[in-house]
């Protein structure tokens, strides 16, 4: 049950999105100006029977998470940290990665617009994180997703998405210890300020079709390939049988894992629930590495 600290300060009815009024892809949002992560309280909703698509939105976290328990943190209103919950029970457990992949996608679109980059100025790190070039050539990060899955024995019963973008961070304010291998799309617009409302709203115009075409069977695998980072880049992959240094050579639209070369040649699945950390490193003879 969430806590005295996770009380909605703010509520954002549904007619906060106008056309949205009339459509019943947003079911339920609310805003807190802080809290400790947005994660149960979607989680929450959906056991209580909410129904899909319901998002918590928060100026704060103080306790946010990111994959495998790591802290997620940034100052107050200088990110756009949502949740948003879904029952998606048309789709497969075996592709319930494919969820917070479209998250990403709609995101991905709806930064570089608001942003005013070009296309493709993002792209997406394996298996979650959104990155951009640094001035230096070495990826930074922009964004990470988080997705927990409830499973059937044939379908995604519910599931809770999580989405922190560094939004309106000043580099000036980045923490010492991950200013060098991140930044924000107020950096990456040349200092020019992000509203938040407008980027989420610009990400949920860019959501709705691309769930209601995965709802539908369809999943825009290509778009997800395209935007790999990781691949044709030797990569550092931790894992259950150690450190491995490879050639990411793409990525498998059906299963969701990262292809590697073995030293024979032949293509290797990775799943990403076996994998603590990837790290893209520099190809024999350059100096410098994509991280």
């Amino acid at each position: 049950m969430p806590g005295p600290r996770e009380r909605p300060t703010v509520a954002w009815p549904v007619a906060r999105y106008g056309c949205r009024v009339s459509s019943p892809f947003i079911s339920h949002i609310e805003r807190f100006e802080s809290i400790e992560s947005t994660q149960p309280v979607v989680r929450d909703w959906l056991e209580r029977g909410t129904p899909e698509v319901c998002l918590a939105v928060a100026g704060e976290q103080t306790g946010g998470w990111g994959r495998l328990g790591r802290t997620w943190t940034a100052p107050q209103g200088a990110a756009l940290l949502v949740s948003a919950g879904f029952r998606p029970v048309v789709l497969a457990p075996i592709h319930a990665w494919r969820l917070a992949a479209t998250v990403a996608l709609a995101m991905l679109d709806a930064a570089e617009d608001v942003a005013g980059l070009k296309d493709a100025a993002l792209g997406l790190k394996w298996p979650n994180d959104i990155v951009a070039d640094g001035p230096d050539g070495l990826l930074r990060k922009v964004a990470g997703v988080l997705g927990e899955a409830v499973l059937g024995d044939d379908e995604v019963t519910s599931a809770v998405i999580g989405i922190g973008v560094n939004a309106d961070w000043s580099a000036s304010d980045f923490p010492a210890d991950l200013a060098p291998s991140m930044t924000s799309l107020r950096e990456l617009s040349g200092g020019r300020p992000i509203d938040r409302d407008v980027l989420l709203d610009a990400w949920l115009d860019r959501l709705e079709p691309r769930y209601e075409s995965l709802r539908q069977g369809r999943f825009d695998s290509g778009a997800w390939s395209a935007r790999q980072r990781t691949t044709g880049h030797q990569v550092e992959v931790d894992g259950p049988g150690g450190r491995l240094v490879t050639a990411a050579t793409g990525v498998d639209p059906d299963s969701g894992a990262l292809l590697v070369a073995d030293g024979d040649g032949n293509t290797t699945h990775i799943d990403a629930g076996d994998v603590t950390r990837c790290r893209i490193v520099a190809f024999p003879g350059l100096s410098r590495s994509k991280r």
